[in-house]
């Protein structure tokens, strides 16, 4: 109930808010965020400023920024990146570029490892993402998620060749019971995730198909574990699909599929509501210049 009366708080921080007593209930601290109120009580919520403790050093990374404002900003993250800081990644994040670029206009909602981040791209993984520089707009971006309101289009190039068009893809996903790097419907605790996908374009010379594929949640490797399941893995993919480039006969497009180094997946399109007017938003971007290279070469393949 609080989250609907408080519209510039997060979930998680009223959450917070109640475990550290800030939420009173008839003057008596709240005791569990699900506790149950009656009509007519009064609730008195304590909201003190809240500094961000972020042990982060900028650094002067180049940004490829398609959009900015007092509220938001949208990227094209890099393949290669990281989004924040984790164990084995210290350093060079799409973080520590934005903290150069915004500082402590980044919102604050998360932990301190992840400022201003409202979802993420795996780092092999390129294109859209959006950035909140507010609390209030990383609240509303938050909310559009998690109602599935965003629109996001992926760009996958995958092994085989789905029988047809286009489908949509009904496994829940979870960690993998015997390789927790993966995730897999093979899991003890799945969650919902139902990704649509149509064919954009086919190569059938050298047995590869172009993807268009549409996530409906944030699911870790949703796309990726999800083709995998159907048995048409991104190319490039080293934890679903392995060396399945050892099988195409064309040399110039295994080759190129050896060397690729990442999955070939981009996050073309992301279409969201501005938090602060409601104005739909809409950013596409074409594949960088190595994916490009690679769809290039199955291009002539296909033609040979």
């Amino acid at each position: 109930m609080l989250t609907g009366r408080l519209a510039d708080v997060s979930r998680s921080r009223v959450r917070g808010l109640i475990e550290a007593g800030a939420v009173q209930v008839e003057d008596q601290p709240a005791t569990k965020p699900s506790a149950a109120v009656s009509a007519g009580q009064i609730i008195q919520v304590v909201l003190a400023p809240r500094a961000p403790e972020w042990d982060i050093t900028p650094e002067d990374i180049s940004l490829d920024v398609l959009y900015e404002d007092t509220s938001l900003a949208v990227i094209n993250k890099q393949a290669g990146m990281v989004v924040h800081p984790a164990p084995g990644h210290a350093t060079g994040t799409l973080v520590h570029a934005l903290l150069h670029r915004y500082g402590r206009r980044l919102s604050a909602l998360t932990d301190a490892a992840r400022p201003g981040i409202v979802h993420r791209l795996d780092r092999g993984t390129s294109g859209v993402m959006v950035v909140a520089l507010t609390d209030a707009a990383h609240h509303r971006i938050a909310d559009q998620f998690a109602t599935r309101t965003v629109d996001k289009e992926y760009l996958a190039l995958v092994y085989g060749r789905p029988k047809a068009s286009r489908g949509t893809i009904d496994a829940p996903l979870g960690r993998d019971r015997s390789d927790r790097k993966r995730i897999s419907a093979n899991s003890n605790q799945t969650r919902p995730a139902l990704p649509r996908w149509h064919l954009e374009e086919d190569f059938p010379g050298p047995g590869l198909t172009l993807l268009r594929a549409f996530p409906r949640t944030g699911r870790t490797h949703q796309i990726r574990a999800h083709l995998a399941h159907i048995h048409h893995p991104v190319v490039g993919d080293a934890l679903y699909a392995g060396k399945q480039w050892k099988g195409i006969q064309d040399i110039a497009v295994r080759q190129m599929i050896a060397g690729f180094g990442r999955p070939a997946l981009h996050a073309h399109r992301l279409a969201f509501e501005h938090p602060d007017d409601g104005r739909r938003m809409e950013f596409e971007v074409a594949p960088p210049a190595d994916m490009d290279a690679l769809l290039a070469s199955v291009r002539q393949a296909r033609r040979s």
